[in-house]
């Protein structure tokens, strides 16, 4: 979780206004793990500055809402598989995600990160979290909750 506090630290250098992403479905167990993280961070006092937003299976339905927010920076979070273990947290290149669909989700993610930089430039970093499993109907398990969990404390200590 130390490189990621790292690539987060210098991200964040010279932030304006923040908006951070959930993606993720409830229904399919480790696919939760951005809303799981991003239940983590609303528990707590945010920055002014930091917006927090569940985009759920289709965040494309909130590209007004974070156009409004006209933020400088756009943190993305989701379940990803990135051949990790379960658990780990690891920063995906937009461009590795070229003209594919983002996890179980309907929108490529290229495409949606476009749409929304056209109105104003933003820096955008990808944040996925490597799931155990995604089966339909089952629990979150305890790495990838887990995993969230320390991820929105890193987010919180890298704000402060």
């Amino acid at each position: 979780m130390e490189d990621i506090k790292k690539v987060l630290k210098e991200f964040l250098r010279g932030a304006g206004s923040v908006v951070f992403l959930a993606i993720g479905s409830e229904l399919r167990a480790d696919d939760a793990a951005g809303i799981e993280c991003a239940k983590e961070l609303l528990k707590n006092k945010l920055p002014e500055n930091f917006k927090v937003l569940l985009g759920f299976t289709a965040p494309e339905n909130l590209t007004g809402e974070i156009r409004k927010a006209k933020p400088t920076h756009l943190i993305i979070c989701d379940a990803a598989n990135s051949g990790l273990s379960a658990g780990k947290t690891s920063v995906i290149e937009t461009e590795s995600i070229d003209g594919a669909a983002f996890s179980t989700h309907m929108m490529p993610m290229n495409v949606f990160i476009n749409y929304i930089s056209q109105s104003s430039p933003l820096k955008t970093l990808i944040l996925g979290i490597q799931p155990k499993t995604l089966d339909f109907g089952a629990e979150i398990s305890k790495e990838v909750k887990k995993s969230a969990q320390n991820l929105a404390v890193v987010i919180l200590e890298t704000l402060s």
